[in-house]
């Protein structure tokens, strides 16, 4: 006689939204530092920045703390949609409590486009890639695809091809290169994220992410706070910015934390987007950490509003992913 298994249960709203949750926490952050918490209500979910996870030297105004948590709000409302919910989404809501980014609700059914479905796939394959890329051009269509993207979610991108802006952009990191590793609290405070390629933290810079094989890495940190490193990043950094064939500045029209949200929006976008078409993605924000030297991005680019990340984009070996915090770590 055959037995026939009863159906499995349906998940509650609730748990799926939990599982919604576990694609949000794979969006990038500065240094990896995953500073974002949730909080479900019924039907809904809250998303806040976790503060104690701020780097007070290099983003005194959590300018960059924000973005992750834009970043983060775009893979947890694209995973709601692919799994059949609409979104309803407030930003900064009003109220009492400090740090909520958004209230994240659920409106009914929904029906994911084509387009949902390829970015959300392509989460797990997103990777911040911090070596040399090959000559491959990126595809025109993906980097016309990537301005429609930024003007989506309320931002914008410059694309630098040139080996004159290259060459003049690489000025402006190497600048800050030396300006930042010069300072003793940048320093310290960047060690605080690098750990060795064998630890149990799920958080942070991991040696082999930089290349740093498991005995050294277990020394990085000690290395990254003692030592003024500034000219040899710079020069590592001039490198890889002139030898990648594609540079991006994204930026807002506003600079305020609801622009910083549209920018961390847009920026999941478009690395999901540069993943479905297999393009890397790497940062190079110095000189838009350095007040000063932000100025002089904008004039170089002749941008009407304010740099607030700077890529660069191309096609490079396949690396590990970064670890990533339990579900259970950041829900409240």
């Amino acid at each position: 006689m055959t037995t026939i298994a009863p159906p499995k249960p349906s998940l509650t709203l609730s748990d799926r939204l939990l599982k919604m949750v576990g694609h949000a926490v794979m969006a990038p952050s500065g240094h990896n530092t995953q500073p974002w918490l949730f909080r479900l209500k019924p039907g809904q979910v809250e998303l806040l920045a976790d503060v104690s996870r701020a780097c007070p030297v290099v983003d005194p105004c959590n300018r960059e703390l924000t973005i992750s948590c834009g970043a983060a709000l775009f893979h947890l409302k694209l995973a709601i949609h692919c799994d059949s919910l609409a979104t309803m989404v407030r930003i900064l809501p009003p109220g009492n409590e400090e740090n909520v980014i958004a209230r994240v609700m659920v409106a009914g059914p929904y029906a994911p486009s084509d387009d949902e479905q390829q970015l959300f796939e392509a989460i797990p394959d997103r990777r911040t890639n911090r070596f040399p890329f090959t000559k491959q051009d990126v595809d025109p269509q993906l980097q016309t695809e990537w301005i429609n993207d930024a003007k989506s979610e309320g931002a914008w991108i410059h694309l630098i091809h040139s080996d004159r802006e290259k060459h003049a952009l690489a000025d402006l990191i190497s600048e800050g290169d030396r300006e930042q590793a010069s300072d003793k609290r940048f320093r310290h405070e960047l060690a605080k994220w690098i750990h060795s390629n064998t630890s149990s933290r799920r958080d942070g810079i991991p040696g082999y992410s930089q290349g740093i094989g498991d005995f050294a890495s277990h020394f990085g940190w000690l290395a990254v706070r003692t030592f003024d490193w500034g000219d040899g990043q710079a020069a590592k950094d001039r490198q890889l910015a002139e030898g990648s064939p594609l540079l991006a500045v994204i930026g807002t029209n506003g600079d305020t934390p609801a622009d910083w949200i549209a920018c961390g929006q847009a920026l999941a976008k478009i690395l999901l987007r540069g993943a479905a078409w297999s393009v890397d993605a790497s940062y190079l924000n110095q000189p838009i950490e350095i007040p000063r030297l932000r100025t002089k991005l904008s004039k170089l680019i002749g941008a009407n509003g304010y740099p607030q990340i700077l890529l660069r984009l191309g096609h490079g070996r396949e690396v590990k992913p970064t670890p990533r915090r339990n579900v259970d770590e950041v829900i409240i």
